[in-house]
């Protein structure tokens, strides 16, 4: 029998029951790579990355397609990835040390920090900035309509499924973690989605790009919510790159060498944005979806910003908003959550402006 959502969710957090033990571990040595200690300098044999093919993640879909990231964590460090769906799965992957860093929404983040009392992860950079809409069926065409509606998020508990909430209680709108209320919300694959929505399954869903555009342009969707409509500016973190804390701790120069990569492929989106798509393209098949057409990824690049600023002034509003959609339990303390730090050498070292950790760190 298929587990429901509030089931995941507490089997999510239980996780945090491990954790003590996990960093416990992590203090006394073990980790992947070459012996060292706090603050060393010696190269691990691996670094183990996760993100997903989305066009939201576009820096790291970057970064591996055209071998930045492998290039300069040199000889001495393998590069594996992993590619998920959605958050929550990749904070497991971290608290079970199956993962050194990842591409991930503020949602999770928030999340992992909480659940390790500050102590399992730092956000070391941002990756991309919009990039998520609410798609809905012909004949829902403003909040009331979605009474009765069925509508899907990636994951429970993801930064999507958190805004989609959000927006929902805003309206009136009642909805629950353990489903039900005015409006039903099904945590479903991204990839599952059009089909869905073709079949009448669904009445819309909150997703990222590119799967958003593709339910616009192929699937007879239309936009009712751009989350940027929701942010000053239009500005909102959602997706960063962060690292085990003992990874960092142990293996500076291997992240400085990850986010050196990172920069270079912020840049090469920004300066070659026909290249940049070509790339994104190649690597969502090698990752094992499916090519864009030119017009979905057209679209879905219009809709995001790849950058490397983590936007930290939007990460204290997230997790009030996830506190309230019910996918966080309390208030987190974000105090020391950012290490910007080897990220702003890199940025001053080519006469860059730096990035803000907005009082939530060191930077």
């Amino acid at each position: 029998m298929r587990s429901s959502p509030r089931s995941r969710l507490r089997r999510l957090l239980a996780g945090a029951a491990v954790i003590p033990a996990v960093l416990a571990a992590a203090a006394c040595g073990t980790g992947s790579g070459a012996a060292g200690s706090g603050g060393g300098s010696a190269a691990p044999a691996e670094l183990r990355l996760g993100y997903f093919a989305n066009l939201t993640h576009a820096a790291a879909l970057i970064g591996v397609q055209q071998h930045f990231i492998a290039d300069d964590l040199g000889s001495r460090t393998r590069l594996t990835t992993q590619v998920f769906n959605a958050g929550p799965d990749e904070v497991e992957a971290l608290f079970a040390g199956g993962l050194d860093a990842a591409y991930i929404g503020p949602g999770p983040t928030i999340n992992a920090y909480g659940q390790s009392n500050g102590e399992a992860i730092r956000i070391v950079a941002g990756a991309s900035s919009a990039g998520a809409e609410l798609v809905v069926r012909k004949g829902i065409e403003k909040p009331s309509d979605l009474k009765g509606a069925t509508l899907a998020s990636p994951q429970l508990g993801n930064t999507q499924d958190v805004a989609l909430r959000t927006w929902l209680t805003g309206k009136g709108l009642k909805n629950s973690v353990d489903g039900g209320g005015d409006v039903t919300i099904t945590p479903t694959s991204n990839s599952d989605i059009p089909a869905l929505f073709d079949s009448g399954k669904l009445d819309g869903a909150w997703v990222p790009e590119p799967y958003a555009s593709a339910l616009v342009l192929g699937h007879g969707g239309h936009v009712l919510v751009d989350e940027k409509a929701l942010w000053p500016k239009g500005e909102f973190v959602t997706t960063q790159l962060v690292v085990r804390t003992e990874f960092l701790e142990r293996y500076p120069g291997t992240v400085a060498a990850l986010l050196k990569a990172h920069v270079r492929s912020v840049q090469y989106a920004e300066q070659d944005p026909a290249a940049a798509k070509q790339a994104v393209n190649a690597a969502l098949k090698a990752a094992g979806g499916k090519q864009l057409s030119a017009a979905v990824l057209d679209r879905a690049w219009s809709e995001l910003t790849v950058t490397y600023d983590p936007i930290a002034s939007t990460l204290r509003p997230t997790m009030l908003h996830a506190v309230e959609a019910g996918t966080t339990p309390q208030k987190v303390d974000l105090a020391g959550i950012y290490d910007l730090r080897p990220l702003n050498a890199i940025l001053t070292a080519q006469h860059l402006a730096t990035v803000s950790a907005s009082g939530l760190g060191v930077q």
